[in-house]
């Protein structure tokens, strides 16, 4: 409060003393002047001048699309002044205006009502409160209609105290998300990340308090007005956060789960399309207690194993071939007891089979082999790829992951093997989706955006840019064996249940046990985590389920349905993401769509029968067409040691000659000649890798 404004006051309460004093003085002495001058000096201390706060609106929060996630809405609390209608006005609607009230708020008789206003009138209440019920726009249009009120503030003596409510009208979507701030000024979620934008500034006004102990605002030229505040826009899709939401609650129904949650995030952006965290309410359903995905520390499972593998790959000269033992499903390290899946165990596979298979055993061999003696090496790369510190997210309640290092307390010749295959350590799913993530941008690691700008009215006033984080976190060449792991892991591994026709999925499943009083029990959280369309990525997203019950308890069958429910609905809408259908061939001249490549000898003997005019520029084995008017020309289509053949426009036995003898794996889909092929022609690539044909 400023200087000027505490003398005004000040000087006011004193002239007010003044006055109450000459009262007293002029009294004469006795047992009816102590009475009132008693009354006066209550009166005296009852009425007071003071600044309060004014708050300021509270801007909006947008959808993607603009539709409103949460805004302030002006509700009133109805008070009156009774002394100020003229009797006549007072006389003749007191009763008319008593039934009003009686019939709206129904708490009072309309003569209840009628004698509290008559009595405050008549003892000179200047302000007494109607009801403390709330009224919405709508009804303070109707209630300024009716009798004594319609003549408005001053004459009417009507008071509509504006108070602004906080309204979500998706109701409950991404609750959590969007978040709260109270009283206190403490929160959660966006609207409380960003109070400082939303708030605005408070203003100031002068108020006085009157009997009864209640304040009535007193306009002065000292009050300073409120500015509202700013707007945020997210990223959320609504459609699609519906879309998650309700798959998410129905598979947490469905297995009586403890906790979910689930994140799409666009690959190329890293915009957060929906996010829902969903917890038992104690009363049969659930509802959005905590941000799981955001403050939430899990221990990840067999989700990590991708981490390991890409420190494998960029440290060692490890193949995708190579083979390794994993016995009989049971192996002992450092007289700790490592287990795989499958009963019985998967014997001798190939270090791809292995990741496919999710074997515990083979990660741990491998992560103790290559960096028993050098953990620190292994912990770098956690370090580089940003798993070990909190992201810097836009929205609070991030947590330090639980990392363990060889100097702590903790650390034993377990701790590797362990971490190796996603245990021992935690992390929240933001970590998880973030990585996998950047396998599907190529590398290229970013922040997850939840907000995208914040404005008012229709300028702008802040934009949030896609935040790098690494710009490579691997080397081209182990980038592109993940991705043949992590599209392996569907078409033949622990999640081929989410394979489809239309379109494929590139992910990973995790079942972790869930640890309890420093012990493993048999409970578990199940996840899946990945992207889509594979051969080229839009969206990422996470799925995690805490403590299914049932027959059900793994990631392929509790985490992976969610995603795929959610990536079916995303493809359905997405018309960008649709093939286009196969035009008719038509033989245009000049043209020569069946003799495009191949072996020289082969495709000049079927063109000297078929009549067509061609002539080679090339002693090359291997040869692609290119026109020259109505006669083909044969150049060099180099096959290279170590580099991807083109194999574009070859018939399939020519295609699979070419690549399982430079040593790829091949594996198709369709019929008729190489239409696309996953591997880029003339990259680098190791022996053993996968490479996907399309025929058509």
């Amino acid at each position: 409060m400023n200087i000027k404004k505490s003398i005004l006051i000040r000087v006011r309460v004193a002239f007010l003393g003044v006055v109450i004093f000459a009262i007293c003085v002029a009294a004469k002495v006795g047992h009816i002047q102590m009475v009132e001058g008693a009354k006066w000096a209550k009166m005296a201390e009852e009425t007071m001048f003071d600044y309060k706060k004014v708050e300021a609106t509270r801007g909006n929060i947008y959808a993607e699309n603009g539709s409103l996630l949460a805004t302030s809405l002006p509700f009133y609390k109805v008070a009156m002044d009774p002394t100020l209608p003229k009797d006549e006005v007072f006389k003749k609607g007191v009763d008319s205006l008593a039934e009003y009230l009686s019939k709206y708020y129904k708490d009072k008789s309309k003569k209840e009502y009628a004698e509290m206003l008559k009595d405050a009138r008549a003892t000179g209440k200047q302000y007494i409160t109607i009801n403390r019920k709330q009224i919405n726009y709508q009804t303070k249009k109707e209630m300024s209609a009716w009798p004594i009120f319609r003549e408005g503030r001053y004459k009417g003596g009507v008071i509509f105290e504006k108070m602004d409510v906080r309204y979500r009208p998706f109701s409950n979507l991404a609750r959590r998300t969007i978040g709260f701030v109270n009283e206190d000024k403490k929160g959660a979620g966006l609207e409380f990340s960003f109070n400082e934008a939303l708030g605005g500034q408070d203003g100031e006004a002068l108020f006085q308090k009157i009997a009864g102990g209640t304040w009535k605002p007193v306009y002065d030229g000292n009050n300073i007005k409120a500015v509202d505040g700013y707007d945020i826009q997210t990223s959320i899709d609504i459609n699609l956060q519906d879309v998650a939401e309700t798959s998410l609650y129905e598979a947490m129904r469905a297995h009586d789960a403890d906790d979910g949650t689930v994140v799409v995030m666009e690959v190329k952006t890293g915009y957060i399309k929906a996010i829902s965290n969903l917890s038992k309410d104690g009363n049969g359903d659930y509802t959005e207690k905590l941000n799981h995905a955001v403050g939430g520390l899990f221990e990840p499972g067999s989700t990590f194993k991708l981490v390991t593998m890409m420190a494998l790959l960029e440290e060692t000269n490890i193949q995708l071939t190579d083979t390794i033992n994993t016995g009989k499903g049971i192996a002992t390290f450092y007289n700790n007891k490592v287990r795989d899946h499958d009963e019985g165990g998967y014997g001798r596979i190939t270090i791809g089979d292995a990741f496919e298979k999710s074997s515990n055993i083979a990660m741990a061999k491998l992560a103790d082999k290559h960096f028993g003696t050098r953990p620190e090496k292994f912990l770098s790369h956690i370090d580089d790829w940003h798993l070990s510190k909190p992201l810097g997210l836009q929205i609070s309640g991030e947590l330090y992951p639980k990392i363990t290092r060889p100097k702590d307390k903790g650390w034993s010749g377990i701790t590797l093997p362990w971490m190796a295959y996603g245990y021992g350590f935690e992390i929240s799913p933001l970590h998880t989706l973030a990585i996998y993530n950047a396998i599907a941008n190529d590398g290229k690691m970013i922040k997850p955006v939840f907000v995208t700008a914040i404005s008012q009215a229709e300028n702008t006033i802040q934009t949030f840019e896609t935040e790098t984080l690494n710009s490579k976190i691997c080397s081209d060449k182990t980038l592109a064996q993940l991705k043949l792991l992590l599209e392996g892991v569907v078409e033949r591994g622990t999640a081929k249940n989410l394979k489809n026709p239309y379109y494929r999925i590139a992910g990973k499943t995790g079942t972790a046990q869930i640890l309890k009083d420093g012990q493993y029990v048999k409970k578990y959280i199940t996840s899946f985590v990945g992207y889509f369309p594979a051969h080229a990525p839009k969206y990422s997203a996470i799925v995690l389920i805490k403590n299914p019950k049932g027959i059900y308890q793994y990631g392929n069958s509790v985490a992976g349905p969610v995603f795929k429910d959610i990536a079916d609905n995303i493809y359905s809408r997405d018309i960008n993401l649709h093939q286009a259908m196969e035009q008719k061939k038509v033989t245009e001249p000049g043209v020569f769509p069946t003799l495009r490549s191949g072996r020289q000898e082969e495709v000049t003997m079927i063109s000297n029968e078929l009549g067509v005019s061609n002539h080679t520029t090339t002693e090359e084995e291997w040869v692609r067409a290119t026109k020259n008017a109505n006669a083909i020309v044969w150049k060099k289509n180099p096959v290279v040691k170590d580099l991807v053949p083109d194999v574009t426009g070859m018939t399939f036995r020519d295609a699979i000659y070419l690549l399982e003898r430079a040593g790829l794996r091949v594996y198709f889909g369709g019929k008729g000649r190489v239409a696309e092929q996953s591997l880029t022609p003339g990259s680098r690539f190791s022996k053993g890798s996968r490479i996907y044909l399309k025929l058509s």
